[in-house]
């Protein structure tokens, strides 16, 4: 096999070396020389010329084929609403999430559910041997003769493999374990990242083998690696949740076959992971009632509506001083922003108060229309007075202490009154839009978040701790 010839390019000015640098020969910048491959089969002229013989040519786009898109289920209800309706073949999808998120478990369940009707899958690991995922699979309840397993790390191999089984389905755990002959790199690094990814992608859509892609995440909590590898793919999921909770939510943030806003939520069980068919009962199943600081809003996550639980926390600060701030599910700059219209518009006195929210159950919200429940939980808490368990309440908040409207207000309400809530505190155009609904609710218009704050929390009196 020939040896791959590499060369180092700045990513900052676009120098070309053929040996590393620490600091680039060109822009005398540090740590911008970035690995790259340069191939050995390239003719010298058509390097010079920046041209290349190819049979490929263009075509008028109204004389393309319309290809109807495929779609074959998963197994699970919700991977497949986040999928945009199933797995496409030739499609790549990459997977990511904290270590113990249930990536190889939902994978494996996947493998398990298409190679029972007899189609052949492939499950390729560079992290485990196969007696372990045996087990896994074992327990899993997912044994079949059409699930093969390799353990294998050269992409070449991998892609000589799956062109002989030629799986419908082909998952690589994970990319970042992938290495490419050739290469000085170590695995994992952004050049063997980036090639192997690459050359699987290529051979993927080829062979028209739908592929899964296990990537790693760093610090940050996003896909370690190069950010080339998130566009190269066709859909990007990511695990969501504390692996140590008994949910996961697995949210789409690029999708080009489906919509990006969808969210799955499972539960992790005994058996893997199962789809949670009502997440809204879920997540208040463990509400308490009658508790100050406890609010039920609506929050939409793609075409689902979701009614969640938001807390808050109001105490004096024990130090003086700057006040502590801290959200968990909600942006930090928008409770910023909601706390300085309560003090301003509404003068309550929160200048040495000490405030905590949290979106109860792990789940993340960052849509305006749970505005008006974080005010009316940190209302509540200051006051010390409880909203009533079964009023809901939704609506996104204004610098001039106004309430807005919110979109799919009818879906928000017909959620809430499926779970048996009794009234809804609303803003005014949600209200005349859903007031000939004829849903079992009332419903109480709203214009200001003072408003808000005297119809769910009768009798305000002075607040607790001031």
């Amino acid at each position: 096999m020939a040896r791959l010839r590499k060369k180092y390019v700045c990513q900052n000015c676009g120098h070309e070396t053929m040996q590393w640098f620490g600091k680039c020969p060109g822009c005398q910048e540090w740590n911008v020389l970035v690995e790259e491959i340069q191939s050995p089969n390239s003719a010298p002229s058509d390097r010079a010329s920046g041209t290349r013989r190819t049979n490929s040519r263009p075509t008028p786009l109204s004389q393309l084929d319309v290809l109807s898109q495929y779609r074959q289920s998963t197994g699970l209800a919700e991977l497949d609403r986040v999928l945009g309706g199933g797995i496409v073949p030739g499609g790549a999808v990459l997977v990511g999430g904290e270590p113990g998120a249930g990536k190889s478990t939902l994978l494996l369940q996947v493998a398990g559910y298409l190679a029972a009707g007899g189609q052949p899958v492939l499950y390729v690991s560079g992290e485990e041997s196969g007696p372990q995922i045996r087990l896994r699979a074992q327990r899993l309840g997912v044994l079949q003769d059409s699930l093969f397993v390799l353990t294998e790390v050269d992409v070449e191999a991998v892609i000589a493999h799956a062109a002989q089984l030629q799986p419908v389905l082909c998952i690589i755990d994970s990319i970042q374990t992938m290495v490419q002959q050739g290469l000085d790199s170590a695995p994992g690094s952004i050049v063997q990242v980036r090639e192997t990814a690459s050359r699987l992608i290529a051979a993927a859509k080829e062979a028209n083998i739908a592929t899964f892609l296990v990537g790693h995440v760093n610090k940050g909590g996003a896909i370690a690696g190069p950010k080339v590898l998130e566009h190269a793919v066709d859909t990007v999921l990511y695990f969501e949740g504390d692996r140590h909770a008994n949910f996961r939510i697995l949210r789409a943030v690029k999708n080009r076959y489906g919509s990006t806003n969808e969210i799955g939520v499972f539960q992790m069980g005994s058996r893997g992971l199962e789809a949670v068919d009502n997440p809204s009962s879920f997540f208040l199943a463990e509400r308490p009632r009658q508790v100050p600081g406890s609010v039920v809003t609506a929050c939409m996550e793609g075409t689902r509506s979701l009614l969640v639980e938001v807390q808050a926390l109001v105490g004096p600060s024990p130090f003086g001083g700057t006040p502590r701030r801290q959200s968990t599910g909600v942006d930090p700059r928008r409770l910023a922003m909601i706390l300085a219209v309560l003090e301003k518009r509404c003068g309550l006195q929160l200048q040495t108060q000490d405030v905590y929210v949290n979106v109860a159950g792990g789940v993340r919200s960052e849509e305006p229309g749970v505005d008006l429940a974080v005010a009316v939980a940190v209302g509540s808490s200051l006051y010390n007075r409880a909203v009533d368990a079964d009023t809901i309440v939704i609506g996104e908040i204004g610098l001039a202490g106004e309430v807005r409207s919110v979109p799919y207000g009818d879906g928000r309400l017909a959620e809430a009154a499926k779970l048996g809530f009794r009234r809804a505190i609303i803003p005014a155009g949600v209200y005349q839009a859903a007031s000939g609904s004829g849903l079992q609710l009332e419903l109480t218009a709203v214009r200001s978040v003072s408003q808000s704050l005297e119809l769910a929390l009768p009798r305000l009196g002075k607040p607790k701790n001031v």
